[in-house]
């Protein structure tokens, strides 16, 4: 049975652009794929662990190859909690709007909480990282109101496409499609982009 994971870092329900494009991608894939689950993960809904002291403690112990204790052991078991959760899905689906050029900072505590050694990486001191999300596919959807990719660095520049890219990369999810929706909303009409990014979704959806 397929597994999805939604990874939502928007925290403008109902307003959200990339969250009304994932739920049509959500609602075609649920339509064509009727004996799979899906998992939503809102990363605003306050489960999502910190990743403090006590964790970059047990992360450094775990790469001695001692064993954590104590507050480290504790904060150790929530990353683990959470990066089950997503190495238990076989497909992921991203909504990620643009935050200052960058990701939102809830979405890179995400990424820092699942990325430990064992779980998202392996590392050699001779060959270096290896990911061992492998055998998994992902769909992220890109939105920003201001940036584009056809506008000058005075609209903004993007490091939130290449920062996904890579980390999936590194994770070792080589299959990834992504939807864009980067309308200028000071100046332009912003519906026949969103129609698109919609049409989009759909099609992957009804595929993935």
């Amino acid at each position: 049975m397929a597994r999805l994971l939604h990874v939502s870092a928007s925290p403008r329900a109902a307003v959200s652009e990339s969250l009304a494009i994932a739920r049509t991608f959500v609602d075609a894939f649920a339509a064509t794929h009727s004996d799979a689950e899906v998992d939503e993960f809102d990363l605003w809904d306050g489960t999502l662990p910190e990743f403090g002291p006590a964790a970059t403690g047990a992360k450094m112990a775990v790469f001695a190859g001692e064993t954590p204790s104590g507050e480290g052991a504790v904060a150790w078991e929530a990353a683990h909690t959470t990066f089950r959760r997503l190495n238990t899905a076989d497909r992921y689906l991203f909504s990620v709007p643009m935050w200052n050029s960058g990701i939102p900072y809830i979405l890179k505590q995400f990424i820092d909480v699942v990325s430990q050694p064992g779980m998202l990486f392996g590392f050699d001191p001779e060959h270096g990282y290896s990911g061992l999300l492998q055998g998994k596919k992902a769909v992220v959807i890109y939105t920003s109101a201001v940036y584009g990719h056809d506008r000058g660095p005075a609209f903004g520049n993007d490091f939130q496409a290449p920062y996904l890219r890579d980390w999936l990369a590194w994770a070792g999810v080589e299959a990834v499609e992504e939807i864009e929706f980067r309308p200028n909303l000071v100046t332009a009409d912003a519906e026949t982009g969103r129609a698109a990014a919609h049409a989009r979704a759909r099609d992957l959806g009804n595929t993935f």
